[in-house]
């Protein structure tokens, strides 16, 4: 037998999961690792957490198997990104905590750059938007605070990577400073139109550009994983951000199909081929996968706080004690009292891009307890989708000259992630959505992505076109809320959300 060895690095854990010649899951390993808030909106994660992660969940998940080096075809890995790393060349260690994804550290950066006029260029050559989200502010905050690290970095002594590039970084044992294109477009340095690095937004952060990793498609040769960590060396083949991993997981190859993954955060994408559609909506232009040097782009929307939001439950509020009690504590919820919750822990994304928006909890009466709370949590889920699925809808409409074959209307969304094995959270989705919402019987889509991406590569898994066909759903949730009732509830979900960020405004 032999495999397809997928690493899955996530926000809160890593995973290691092999896939069999049919890309069955036939083993995984998981280990969580500690979130460091170090002020309010600020959020790292040690990099050798990461790294020890990923490596003993790979060894966990060979030895599970009973699976040796030489039983692995190749190596594919997809990751949480936007999180930054800056380490030392000669030794490996990052200089700074990586800063997570979620961090609002850099959002007066961000909002000086806006009003001094550049986000029209940035957003012309990255896609995206000038918010903190994104890798570039993060990297030159490090570059500021970290003495002497500028200087360092121009002379080649340090180097810069989103998650996957400090990984190939370890695995290979520095032989490869590497990374995949959809990565990159989430940098906010590279240009996805030309498919290169932009020297003109190095310059305006004073990025050294020595600093920033090769660029590569999504499957292709990023080096080699050397022989002391698993027992033989292992071909690392295919690579994709996690969201766009979960894209090609979930076989969006064709123009309008959409899918929504459910973990820490939310992210829809929207595959618009080969033409890279500018949105009117405050959404991002991205890169959904790369193919023999011929790029398919996206449309996105982010929200920052989905999954997470039961884990604050959790966590926080020491509510619960497993995330799967929040779907009877929703059922049981007196739902004549519409309690919402704003889960801006940590601003909110698309399409508000408000980097000070905090969390807000309206509607509580004397009799709201834990199962209100549950269910409101659910429903933001739902609600926030909702927000980028109208925004898509009207940016995918007008790219296509508004003609009667632009609606987005009847298209189905694909979901995925640890939420949408929740029904009633997937019943609700579809329901607020007033669409059609398919949940495969494949969950492990960002890995089966990334796995695909490895196997294609090293000519062990099949074509696009076969692939795709071999997508399987597992159940489809149809609407089944009248009409009247979800747009009355929609618009309450958007008083919410306004009077949020009225709160923090003031």
């Amino acid at each position: 037998m032999k495999y397809i060895l997928a690493i899955d690095q996530g926000t809160t854990s890593s995973r290691a999961i092999l896939f069999d010649e049919k890309m069955r899951p036939v083993a995984t390993a998981q280990e969580e690792f500690p979130q460091h808030f170090p002020q309010s909106g600020w959020v790292e994660h040690e990099a050798d957490d990461i790294w020890t992660t990923v490596a003993g969940t790979c060894r966990q998940v060979m030895e599970r198997a009973d699976v040796q080096a030489a039983d692995i075809v190749s190596i594919g890995i997809t990751n949480q990104r936007e999180t930054t790393l800056v380490w030392d060349r000669k030794t490996g260690k990052a200089i700074h905590n990586a800063i997570v994804w979620q961090d609002r550290r850099t959002a007066a950066t961000c909002r000086q750059l806006r009003e001094a006029g550049h986000e029209e260029m940035v957003t012309e050559k990255t896609g995206l938007l000038l918010d903190p989200y994104f890798s570039g502010t993060k990297l030159a905050w490090i570059l500021d605070q970290v003495d002497g690290s500028r200087e360092r970095a121009k002379a080649g002594e340090l180097l810069f990577g989103t998650v996957d590039s400090y990984l190939i970084w370890k695995l290979t044992g520095g032989r490869a400073h590497v990374t995949d294109a959809t990565n990159a477009a989430r940098t906010l340095l590279y240009d996805i139109r030309k498919g290169r690095w932009s020297t003109t937004i190095c310059d305006l952060l004073d990025i050294p550009m020595e600093m920033l990793p090769d660029v590569r498609d999504c499957a292709g040769q990023f080096g080699t994983a050397r022989a002391d960590l698993f027992g033989g060396e292992i071909p690392i083949l295919g690579v994709a951000g996690d969201q766009q991993a979960a894209t090609v997981g979930q076989a969006c190859f064709s123009p309008g199909m959409l899918k929504s993954t459910y973990g820490t955060g939310c992210f829809a994408l929207m595959n618009t081929g080969e033409t890279p559609v500018a949105s009117q909506h405050r959404l991002l232009t991205t890169i959904g996968y790369q193919l023999n040097g011929k790029p398919t782009y996206a449309l996105e929307g982010s929200i920052f706080i989905a999954g997470a939001v039961v884990q604050w439950l959790r966590d926080g509020l020491k509510m619960i004690r497993h995330a799967e009690e929040t779907q009877p504590l929703a059922e049981a919820a007196d739902a004549s009292q519409g309690v919402m919750l704003v889960p801006a822990f940590t601003g909110l994304g698309a399409p508000y891009w408000d980097a000070d928006c905090r969390g807000a909890i309206f509607g509580l009466t004397r009799n709201t307890g834990p199962a209100e709370l549950a269910r409101a949590a659910l429903e933001s889920v739902g609600y926030q989708t909702r927000d980028l699925m109208e925004a898509m809808r009207a940016d995918w409409h007008e790219s296509r000259g508004g003609g009667p074959d632009a609606s987005a209307e009847d298209a189905v969304l694909r979901v995925d992630g640890g939420m949408s094995a929740s029904d009633w959270a997937m019943q609700f989705l579809a329901d607020i959505l007033g669409a059609s919402v398919d949940r495969p019987k494949v969950l492990e889509t960002t890995a089966q992505g990334a796995a695909w991406l490895a196997g294609m590569a090293a000519d062990f898994y099949p074509s696009q076109e076969e692939f795709a066909r071999s997508w399987s759903l597992d159940q489809r949730f149809e609407p089944l809320m009248e009409a009247d009732e979800r747009e009355r509830r929609y618009q309450r979900w958007e008083s919410a959300v306004a009077g949020a960020m009225r709160f923090t405004e003031g």
